[in-house]
């Protein structure tokens, strides 16, 4: 049986399939042609960028936003490495972002996570003197654990040469006497177990009585506290007394002056009066006890004396 062939629909086919050929190739065209624009920034590192290679890509907070565009020693400085990055225009690359090196997955496959960038940081533009504007770089992951584990190997040998110093051979056998004499310590306090745990309970009853004594101690501080107390308050009225007694004798005083000034002289006249008076009345007992008439007739004149005149005058 012959089978018949249709060239039509055949041809059409091929024509339809080359048209599509054709839309595709010029779609990719297009799209090929639309490539975003790139800015160029740079960056220096002084760590090792192995597994780094050109076109790996950068990424800003895990977004791709370029790839790296070239990877070269630093002309000035060999232990530095400079990279430059080709980012996507209008990344928001500013002057507190940062750059660093990190490894994706277990492939160690490296590329350049950038981040920072804060809201009120200015765009990040060439300063004088740069052809590009320069991202500033942070160690990474890796360097620092190489720094870390560096540190702490650098302590472990001046730790394991301390020790091998101090572990001497004469270190060892004073050490290995130390041990001796210790093991035969040890076995001295444990044949003294019994005379161990007497002191025990002794130094419990001591802290028992000594807790005791200090309630006791407790108690007179705090009488000792009332009878400061009083006494200070007694001082107080002691001194309150002092200052009347102080004012009493002002007073005391004052009133002497007054007493020397006002009535001692009445007091001396009165004396001196009381004294003739005392005479007088002494003269008139004798003169009494001699002549009692004295007091009927009074007193009489005396006789005249040689070449007086006697004239005889009225008694009184």
């Amino acid at each position: 049986m012959e089978t018949k062939v249709n060239y039509s629909a055949v041809g059409a086919f091929v024509l339809l399939l080359g048209a599509l050929l054709v839309a595709a190739i010029l779609w990719l065209s297009v799209g090929l042609g639309r490539h975003a624009q790139k800015v160029l920034y740079q960056s220096v590192v002084s760590e090792s960028v192995a597994g780094l290679n050109l076109d790996a890509p950068v990424k800003y907070l895990g977004v791709d936003v370029g790839k790296v565009h070239a990877i070269k020693l630093d002309p000035s400085n060999p232990q530095q490495v400079q990279l430059v990055f080709a980012i996507n225009a209008g990344t928001p690359v500013k002057t507190d972002t940062e750059a660093v090196l990190k490894t994706q997955g277990l492939t160690g496959i490296a590329y350049v996570e950038l981040s920072g960038g804060s809201p009120t940081a200015l765009l990040l533009q060439a300063r004088p003197g740069q052809i590009l504007p320069q991202i500033s770089t942070k160690p990474s992951l890796s360097a620092r654990l190489e720094n870390v584990l560096s540190a702490v190997l650098t302590n472990l040998d001046r730790t394991a040469a301390n020790i091998n110093a101090v572990l001497n051979d004469e270190n060892r056998t004073r050490f290995t006497k130390i041990l001796q004499d210790t093991s035969a310590v040890m076995d001295v306090l444990a044949s003294q177990k019994a005379v161990i745990r007497a002191g025990i309970a002794d130094v419990a009853i001591t802290g028992r009585h000594t807790a005791e004594a200090s309630a006791k101690l407790n108690v007179l501080f705090l009488r000792m506290g009332a009878s400061a107390e009083a006494i200070t308050a007694m001082a107080e009225n002691v001194g309150q007394a002092g200052l009347s007694t102080k004012n009493t004798a002002d007073q005391f005083g004052k009133g002497m002056r007054q007493f020397n000034n006002d009535t001692l002289p009445e007091l001396q006249r009165l004396m001196t009066e009381l004294k003739d008076l005392s005479i007088s009345l002494n003269r008139l007992i004798e003169q009494t006890e001699h002549n009692p008439s004295i007091l009927i007739r009074g007193r009489q004149a005396s006789p005249p004396g040689p070449g007086e005149i006697y004239s005889e005058s009225p008694s009184p």
